[in-house]
């Protein structure tokens, strides 16, 4: 395997347990928020989702892509942009299914917890957009149009 594709590989094994440990942040803020505190699907997956988005940055500028744009208001300001287009897609997503599926169908228990159709559409939800975010996270933090709009060598 050329070196290329073996840095290639490193960096989706990288994003994929980035992506793992944002999604157990999300999905345990999402569940706080809609069944600890009781606010609305919608609220939930957006707070929870803004989290992730933070936690999902740090890992990608200082583990994923350490040698990145980072510092670049540019590419601050493209990593916003892609996520908030991804909290959009996530949003629609979880709508779509929630009324395609439900939400509160009980699938089975474990440990005494019940595990509702609500958790399999963040599973599908979360899945789906993953895609999004590899591909342009990718793009605007390890662009060489954006080096050498920000004249960075």
């Amino acid at each position: 395997m050329s070196q290329n594709r073996e840095s290639r590989l490193g960096e989706v094994i990288k994003f994929l347990v980035s992506g793992g440990i944002c999604f157990l942040v999300k999905l345990v803020c999402s569940l706080a928020l809609k069944f600890g505190l009781g606010h609305e699907t919608w609220l939930s997956v957006l707070l929870a989702e803004l989290v992730a988005i933070a936690a999902n940055y740090v890992l990608c500028v200082l583990w994923i892509w350490p040698g990145s744009n980072s510092h670049h208001a540019a590419a601050k300001i493209g990593f916003l942009i892609t996520s908030l287009i991804g909290l959009a897609w996530n949003e629609l997503l979880m709508l779509l299914f929630g009324l395609a599926f439900g939400e509160k169908q009980v699938l089975f228990s474990v440990m005494g917890k019940d595990v509702t159709m609500y958790v399999v559409n963040v599973c599908l939800t979360t899945a789906i957009v993953m895609f999004w975010n590899y591909f342009t996270k990718r793009a605007v933090l390890q662009s060489n149009l954006l080096k050498k709009w920000t004249k960075q060598e």
